[in-house]
């Protein structure tokens, strides 16, 4: 049975990069999209309250779609026709962009796109967990983080690019190509993962014969919720940053920034967790965001702020892939949707009410106070991982 098995896994191993390229399509379409939307609310007649309700509205309803994907995968063996329909939705609202005249139109568009990303995330998640060995596990969620943000990259310098051109309309169309693009990409060539699996417990015979996520699982989602308490949104980097004296006009090239180290050192990070404990690079990733967050929040001067962006890429990179091998393989096999569906959800709820709590602090305190907490609540986060209970020491 062994052959006939790393056959299959040989034959599934190039998910990795067909999702990989996917993510780097669509990625750019939607950051061609996401830089240049503050700027059109402003032109029809909107403004930052708005955009905070339009994007506050478009993360609760991800975190609600990931967690019920994430219930919903361990109950079908197809994964793919979920995967295919998330990104096809997605990239076909976007567009539309394009046409709307009024704010609750672009939420409207936001919703689905939002949406789609929330339910395609826990099956393509668990599609790639299915196609690798357990000893490449980091890798491959290392090089589709690392492909993302690479996306995150082109997708700003597109829209740069095109701007001046075609207009902000205009770049809502171009976006359309790429993401055609990762459409035909994941539908002609992404390998399904889930058919011919051994079937699961019959939903009748009740919930206590289903798989139980394992008690290190509760204690690593324990821990990333108190991380996400200080986890707000990337916006207050940019909103301090012109605080300190960098124009607006610069924030594209902070994120440009940010998404280089992002994008060089993912790959990686994931291929380092495949050899030494998961559990010691994610608390170096919470090191790095406390550092960070600490310079911005004491704000020394430009140049530091400028140096402090680039080094949050690290804090990414050294998280965000090695947090989805450490959820993958802390769940049983039929239950790993649920895990990452979970994971998310905490994630996500835990950093909505972080950027509430961000903007209420610094209303009332200024901006040492909440950037100060969220260094802090990092640090708590990454003594809980290295020193957790013993059986979470083989990540």
């Amino acid at each position: 049975m062994a052959v006939p098995r790393q056959s299959e896994l040989h034959e599934k191993g190039r998910n990795v990069y067909v999702f990989g390229l996917t993510s780097f399509m669509n990625d750019t379409a939607s950051e061609m999209a996401y830089w240049i939307l503050p700027a059109f609310l402003v032109s029809i007649g909107a403004g930052p309250a708005t955009l905070g309700i339009i994007e506050g509205i478009s993360e609760s309803v991800v975190s609600v779609a990931k967690l019920c994907s994430g219930y919903l995968v361990d109950r079908t063996d197809r994964r793919k026709p979920i995967v295919v329909a998330g990104y096809v939705v997605a990239n076909a609202v976007k567009p539309l962009l394009a046409l709307a005249q009024a704010w609750w139109q672009v939420l409207g568009i936001r919703f689905a796109d939002r949406l789609a990303k929330g339910l395609r995330g826990a099956p393509r998640d668990i599609m790639l967990a299915e196609s690798v060995e357990k000893s490449r596990l980091g890798s491959a969620y290392g090089l589709l983080q690392a492909m993302d943000s690479a996306g995150a990259i082109a997708g700003p310098l597109v829209a740069w690019l095109l701007v001046g051109h075609v207009g902000l309309r205009g770049v809502f169309l171009a976006a359309a190509i790429p993401g055609i693009l990762s459409i035909l990409v994941v539908t002609l060539w992404a390998k399904e993962t889930g058919a011919g699996r051994k079937k699961r417990v019959p939903e009748e015979l009740g919930a206590s014969l289903r798989p139980r996520l394992s008690s290190r699982f509760y204690y690593l989602l324990a821990a990333v919720g108190i991380f996400s308490l200080g986890n707000s949104s990337d916006m207050f980097l940019v909103l301090r940053a012109q605080y300190v004296g960098i124009a607006a006009k610069y924030a594209p090239l902070l994120g440009l920034v940010f998404n280089i180290t992002y994008t060089a050192f993912s790959w990686p990070a994931g291929k380092l967790s495949d050899r030494i404990p998961r559990r010691l690079l994610v608390a170096g990733g919470y090191v790095v965001f406390a550092f960070v967050y600490y310079i911005f929040g004491s704000a020394p001067g430009k140049t530091a702020i400028w140096a402090a962006m680039a080094f949050y890429g690290l804090y990414y990179a050294m998280t965000t892939p090695v947090l989805k091998a450490m959820v993958v393989q802390a769940a049983p096999h039929d239950a790993r949707g649920r895990a990452l569906g979970l994971f998310y959800f905490v994630s996500s709820v835990m950093a909505l009410s972080a950027s509430i709590a961000t903007g209420e602090l610094w209303k009332h305190f200024g901006a040492r106070v909440p950037f100060y907490l969220s260094a802090g609540l990092a640090a708590v986060a990454a003594v809980l991982v290295t020193s957790g209970p013993p059986r979470t020491r083989t990540y």
